[in-house]
């Protein structure tokens, strides 16, 4: 059931001998890392979070639950050895039946500078499936059956996603391999366009869905593979919902007209919504900001939680908050100045950012989501802002579950 689970023990790849199997990195500390925060709630409304949460299917729709560097500026040297490390105890405490772990292969780097290639996408779902045989608590998800297994046990179901279908190349085929190898969801693009469609990330956002992209959703909706368009660019995404014969997902993002951060307009979130798809809304290493909450924070995510809901109705919201247990803002740093030789071009505007009030201050992190393991603020947050709980059980896993059910079968 939703809940902090029992952890067994088992650390990332414990059947090695650390140091003599693999090189040791000094990790961070996991959950840890920065002052955790909970939404505070009065004794009753404490009481209503315990057994709501109790009986709710609880589903994470994105996270990155693996341990990175304390020194974030190693994580190229670590990734080039083709081993994640799931956070096992930490995960335990994020109360979830199921996360989409969503792996982190746009740092790929075994045999790539840029990551996203085939053979390292191989390699890094086989080590995580060869990791979690040798453990109890965590088990591989690959449908339905096995996120109620989750939570009949009081164990956590992983499903394996892929940010980009990059890797497949012009390999439609690959499709199914992803699948058979346990890949139950893949995104179209990363923010940079590849074969399939546009990215968010490009300065020209007018490409859409190419032919190949097309071709491509038709093969994941026939094998039951869950379409994300969690990086394209909107005309992409719309055409993507177009595209689908099954409702399709965004596995984190949030509502561009209110937001700044990782977005999407309102013509996005209503096609998700109108098609039976679902919106994930996200976060990521500064979170989403808003005017009246300009840096990024519970708050800011509850107040793009409450306007997709309302944008779209309570049944196509979900939460893909995007974290990872590691400075996440650091990453941005040691990834994005990674790619050599990329120009900016011309008439390019940069957007104004939100001014931040005087006398508050950044902490650096996202207050209250900073890891996979506040998860739960979500719900804490929709408890002490006057939600149902059957608004609240939808947003939690609730609506997840229905989708998966028309996609995973």
């Amino acid at each position: 059931m939703g809940g902090v689970k029992e952890w067994d023990g088992y650390r990332a790849y414990g059947y090695l001998e650390p140091g003599f199997d693999y090189r040791v990195f000094k990790m961070a500390k996991g959950a840890g890392r920065v002052p955790e925060y909970r939404v505070p709630l009065s004794k009753v409304e404490e009481e209503r979070f315990g057994g709501l949460i109790g009986k709710s299917t609880v589903i994470d729709l994105h996270e990155h639950p693996v341990l990175y560097p304390e020194d974030m500026a190693l994580l190229p040297e670590l990734n080039g050895l083709g081993r994640q490390f799931t956070a096992y105890e930490d995960l335990a405490r994020a109360g979830v039946d199921c996360v989409f772990d969503h792996m982190m292969d746009g740092m790929g780097y075994i045999t790539s500078f840029s990551g996203w290639k085939w053979t390292d996408v191989v390699h890094d779902i086989g080590n995580r499936l060869c990791d979690l045989a040798h453990q109890g608590l965590v088990f591989h998800c690959r449908g339905l059956g096995d996120i109620r297994e989750a939570k009949r046990r009081g164990k956590i179901a992983l499903a394996l996603c892929l940010e980009s279908a990059t890797p497949i190349e012009n390999e439609v085929d690959r499709v199914d391999v992803l699948y058979g190898l346990g890949v139950r969801s893949m995104g179209v693009c990363y923010s940079e366009s590849n074969m399939l469609g546009g990215g968010m990330g490009e300065s020209r956002l007018d490409s859409g869905l190419t032919d190949f992209g097309y071709d491509v959703v038709k093969r994941m909706n026939k094998v039951g593979m869950l379409v994300d368009v969690g990086h394209t660019n909107d005309r992409t995404a719309l055409e993507t919902v177009e595209a689908s014969g099954d409702p399709i997902y965004n596995s984190h993002s949030g509502p561009g007209a209110i937001a700044q951060g990782h977005t999407n307009g309102d013509e996005v979130l209503h096609a998700l919504a109108e098609s039976g798809g679902l919106l994930g809304v996200g976060g990521a290493g500064r979170g989403l900001r808003t005017r009246k909450h300009p840096i990024g924070s519970i708050d800011s995510y509850g107040e793009c939680l409450a306007y997709c809901i309302d944008v779209m109705g309570v049944d196509h919201v979900g939460c893909g908050p995007d974290s990872l247990y590691g400075d996440h803002q650091a990453l941005y740093r040691v990834w994005f100045p990674r790619r050599l030789g990329h120009y900016k071009r011309p008439g390019v505007v940069e957007a104004e950012e939100f001014p931040v009030p005087k006398g508050e201050v950044d902490p650096g992190y996202v207050r209250g989501l900073e890891n996979p393991s506040e998860f739960m603020n979500i719900a804490r947050w929709m408890v002490a802002n006057g939600y149902s709980d059957g608004e609240i059980g939808k947003v939690m896993g609730g609506n997840a579950l229905r989708l998966l059910g028309r996609v995973w079968g």
